[in-house]
């Protein structure tokens, strides 16, 4: 689950969902000298609750849970934002036949008013929240990228693989040493019995990002991933394997081979 995924239109889906739920427990309708009940109260509205309330609730959960679900996800053989937008559609038709339709003796009351607007937000940007471009951006900006240090240079204090006071990175290679106990004289790490391969004599490494959640397979051609490479943080490229697969190494020290390295930005 990567929350950068979100745009701002699922932000509005939140926030109608948020208004909705408020809106519930305010008066539905109003008369003078009654205590007006919410919509909770289903023996005054009867399906004001189901029909506008708990429909938009689940439409808002579809929504945002298929940002975080493959596209081959699919219930009934539609895709959970398909389920999202009818339900969200539905709920906005009930809330403005609850405006329209009002019982006689009473008046409108704050619920109602807000159950609309939520309900008519949540069906708008079901319906064409992709095409409209202040929806459609990202709701949480890309992190500023720290200027990537030279290949085997030590990163200056405060900085790592993207966000402040991370790892250090281990030169490409070399044996991480054991931290000494305080006062102590650190102990040298035992040779390694077999050194890693050195990259390509026409490779150069280099630092990059990678725009969406990408998976990294072990070297030895293992089909489960090592590590997954999150948007907003430096990787280092240590080699090349062909036109588009690089070995990469995590912020930890593990390596691995990134196969779809297409829309990476480079350090």
């Amino acid at each position: 689950m990567n929350i950068r995924s979100l745009t701002r239109g699922d932000g509005v889906v939140i926030g109608a969902a948020a208004l909705l739920f408020i809106a519930s427990f305010l008066d539905f309708y109003t008369a003078t000298g009654v205590d007006a009940p919410s919509a909770w109260d289903t023996d005054s509205f009867g399906l004001a609750l189901p029909a506008i309330f708990l429909l938009g609730f689940i439409a808002a959960g579809l929504l945002i849970a298929g940002r975080f679900q493959p596209e081959s996800r699919k219930l009934a053989g539609l895709p959970l934002a398909a389920w999202g937008t009818v339900l969200a559609v539905a709920a906005a038709w009930s809330s403005l036949w609850a405006l329209i339709i009002t019982p006689s003796r009473l008046s409108i009351g704050a619920g109602c008013i807000i159950a609309f607007l939520a309900a008519l937000a949540l069906a708008g940007v079901a319906v064409a929240g992709e095409k409209v471009p202040a929806l459609a951006g990202a709701l949480m900006p890309e992190p500023k990228p720290v200027a990537p240090a030279p290949y085997g240079a030590q990163p200056q204090p405060g900085t790592g693989y993207g966000y402040p006071g991370g790892q250090q990175p281990q030169p490409y290679g070399a044996t991480p040493q054991p931290m000494p106990a305080y006062g102590g004289t650190p102990t040298p790490a035992p040779a390694p019995q077999d050194a890693a391969p050195a990259p390509a004599a026409d490779f150069t490494p280099f630092w990059f990002a990678v725009p969406v959640a990408r998976p990294l397979f072990p070297e030895d051609g293992s089909p489960t991933p090592l590590a997954e490479l999150a948007p907003g943080t430096w990787y280092l490229a240590v080699d090349q394997r062909g036109p588009a697969t690089l070995i990469a190494q995590t912020q930890d020290g593990r390596r691995g081979v990134l196969n779809d390295t297409s829309g990476i930005q480079r350090g």
